[in-house]
């Protein structure tokens, strides 16, 4: 048996705050602006596992209301449903995301950002892939005024 799952996030890039993709810390002098440290990428992620578990949201679970989240490490998030799903006898065959960003440019750290996941996730390197697109400077994210996220994951149960 097997379910597939989506996750997407945007935040607004903002001075003043650290720029964390994947649980990597990037060199740049803009971060994502959010209630926890808005790595958008383990948010997207979690959300794609809760997704295909039926599980809700990362919302549902962590609420930015509550101030106990408040600059939360999103790792908490992401271990939270893989608690989740490892309950309900399900488990992460692969991973595949995409971060939207114009700036800064993550040709350079996406092998960093795959190996973190995959250390975070418990599944081998090959299982994760990372792609990085610019918006060819339309919209929000080729203006880099945000960046966005999106992952698609595949579980799997015996």
């Amino acid at each position: 048996m097997i379910r597939v799952g989506i996750g997407h996030d945007t935040h607004r890039l903002e001075a003043g705050r650290k720029l964390i993709l994947g649980g990597i810390m990037v060199d740049h002098p803009r971060g994502l602006s959010g209630h926890s440290d808005a790595d958008i990428v383990l948010h997207a992620l979690t959300d794609a596992i809760l997704g295909a578990a039926g599980l809700g949201d990362i919302g549902d679970a962590f609420p930015d209301t509550d101030p106990a989240n408040k600059n939360l490490d999103s790792a908490v998030f992401l271990r939270h449903s893989l608690g989740q799903i490892a309950t309900l006898g399900w488990h992460l065959i692969n991973v595949d995301v995409i971060i939207f960003a114009q700036e800064p440019k993550l040709g350079a750290i996406k092998s960093r950002i795959k190996d973190n996941l995959a250390c975070l996730l418990g599944i081998d390197v090959s299982n994760v892939n990372v792609k990085a697109k610019t918006g060819e400077k339309v919209g929000f994210i080729g203006r880099a005024e945000a960046m966005s996220c999106q992952v698609v994951v595949l579980l799997g149960r015996s």
